[in-house]
């Protein structure tokens, strides 16, 4: 009895990989070993880095508002904690936007703060 190898699914299961190792360079996108290292190790990054994505945007966003904050002369821990004693229910990224886009808006905010402090 002949060998039976299932050349149809193995087949399928390479090109699957295949497919997700374009635009890599060389035998990176051409050699079944080298891909199959290839796209483990870019699927363990992207794992990764969606959840770091979520941590440089949050420092991205603090470090915005501490500069608008320093502009005013306070400190960013007295801002948050001013905010909350105020009762503005506003996130960090709402609040970088409005630091980076609207001064204005920023500078009553800061002046909310110092009343409720």
């Amino acid at each position: 009895m002949p060998r039976a190898t299932n050349s149809v699914a193995s087949r399928q299961r390479k090109k699957k990989v295949f497919k997700k190792a374009r635009g890599n360079y060389s035998g990176r996108r051409k050699l079944w070993r080298t891909v199959r290292e290839t796209v483990n190790k870019g699927q363990t990054y992207a794992y990764r880095d969606r959840r770091n994505r979520k941590r440089d945007f949050r420092r991205l966003w603090i470090t915005r508002i501490s500069a608008a904050c320093r502009m005013f002369d306070m400190r960013y821990s007295y801002f948050m904690a001013g905010l909350k004693k105020a009762g503005i229910g506003l996130d960090r990224k709402a609040l970088a936007d409005i630091a980076a886009r609207d001064t204005a808006a920023f500078e009553q905010l800061v002046a909310m703060v110092k009343q409720a402090g």
